[in-house]
């Protein structure tokens, strides 16, 4: 009697596993595919719903843009106004100095080497690296350099005209940057909007949820006040004395150096030189052009703090914007591989591996054809049944992923 029963429960046993390896019926697969296909419409609804949202921050640094852009051009023709007016007390000046050029010249030779070594010694005692550089610089600035034309305000013409064209160059730089993610911006949402419609046209219409994401705006700001609480002190941001400058500042333009000629001797004696009862370096048209000088390099500092902001918060909004582009940039993608008459996703074929021991089932392969991609293989764990409500949406996951691969090998 307990051989008969024993020889009942393994063949009911049997038939069981062999029920469950048992391939789905043509009629299974639709209902598969109907669930997988359901999957994936919130899949590519959410992109949708992130790239409108990336549509927006890009939108909002627009408006930033041309707060920028209205600044950046006031601020280019007041300092282009005060290179102009510098420029035209210095032909003046220059005329007059010509009567003691030579003697000029001599002091000038000799007050060169004072400056260097006193500006290497004051940046030294407060900067701890960076003294041969300054003084290679400094050097290099001196000697192509007159006396006269550098000696006004610790500033040169040529410094301030060559500082403006580099800051024309940044702006420049960072115009073609600014453009080239907006025009990415762009060609991301008119495609995603294109699947939008045609997916609205194959489904009832889709109600994007909500997406938020926090303000870019301040959070540099923001990085600066805990960069402030680390306690930490920058270097670069440390005032040397007697200059008033900064270890970055006169890296950055060695010649604030001459702040420093009140060091030297040789270098004092330009200042007071007296040719055919005339001082140059004293009269009222060096203070015109002092003033014209102080109103240049005023301006080219604002210049650089907004070039600085502006590219600040164009990096965050970068950085952000290549977040989105990341997480759902894949669904403009299906601009064109949605036109299809079967629907965006079947799967063809479900076959499971037969193994010895039931309670263990093998893993099942199934084919599958994505958008109008070439159809996919690839294996399902054997513990989630096809029958298994999960089991069309890990094949669907696992089809979106491959087909985001190869899409951005693509791109």
């Amino acid at each position: 009697m307990m051989k008969v029963f024993g020889s009942i429960v393994g063949l009911a046993l049997l038939l069981v596993s062999a029920q469950c390896l048992l391939p789905p019926s043509k009629d299974d697969l639709s209902q598969i595919s109907l669930l997988g296909m359901k999957y994936l419409d919130k899949q590519i609804e959410n992109a949708i719903s992130g790239v409108k949202e990336m549509k927006t921050v890009m939108e909002r640094s627009g408006e930033d843009h041309e707060k920028f852009l209205s600044a950046l051009e006031k601020t280019t023709q007041q300092k282009e106004d005060a290179l102009k007016a510098a420029q035209e007390m210095e032909t003046k000046l220059s005329d007059e100095q010509e009567v003691c050029n030579g003697t000029m010249q001599s002091l000038w030779e000799e007050c060169k080497p004072c400056l260097k070594n006193t500006c290497i010694k004051y940046y030294s005692r407060t900067c701890s690296s960076g003294a041969g550089l300054v003084g290679r610089q400094l050097e290099e600035v001196l000697n192509r350099t007159s006396p006269f034309s550098i000696w006004i305000n610790g500033e040169n013409m040529d410094v301030l005209e060559r500082e403006d064209q580099e800051q024309s160059w940044r702006f420049q730089n960072l115009e073609e940057r600014y453009s080239n993610v907006a025009d990415g911006v762009d060609s991301i949402f008119t495609d995603s909007m294109r699947v939008f419609d045609h997916m609205r046209s194959l489904n009832p219409p889709m109600f994007p949820s909500p997406y938020r994401m926090p303000s870019i705006w301040g959070q540099g700001e923001r990085a600066n006040e805990r960069a402030k609480a680390e306690g930490s002190v920058n270097e670069d941001v440390v005032v040397t004395k007697p200059s008033g400058m900064t270890c970055r500042e006169i890296r950055r333009n060695s010649a604030g150096c001459i702040k420093l000629r009140g060091e030297c001797e040789k270098c004092v004696a330009i200042q007071d030189i007296d040719c055919s009862g005339k001082k140059p370096l004293t009269g009222p048209l060096k203070e015109e052009l002092e003033q014209a000088l102080a109103m240049a390099e005023k301006f080219t500092q604002e210049y650089n703090k907004q070039l600085r902001r502006f590219e600040e918060k164009m990096s965050n909004t970068s950085s952000l914007l290549d977040l989105f582009s990341k997480q759902f940039g894949w669904v403009s993608a299906l601009a064109n591989n949605t036109d299809t008459k079967d629907g965006i996703f079947k799967i063809e074929t479900v076959m499971s591996k037969d193994t010895e021991d039931p309670e263990k089932p093998g893993d099942t392969n199934v084919s599958v054809q994505l958008f109008n991609t070439p159809a996919m293989t690839f294996s399902v764990p054997g513990d989630i049944t096809w029958n298994d409500p999960k089991f069309s949406e890990v094949v669907a996951q696992e089809a979106l992923d491959r087909y985001k691969q190869r899409t951005v090998v693509v791109k």
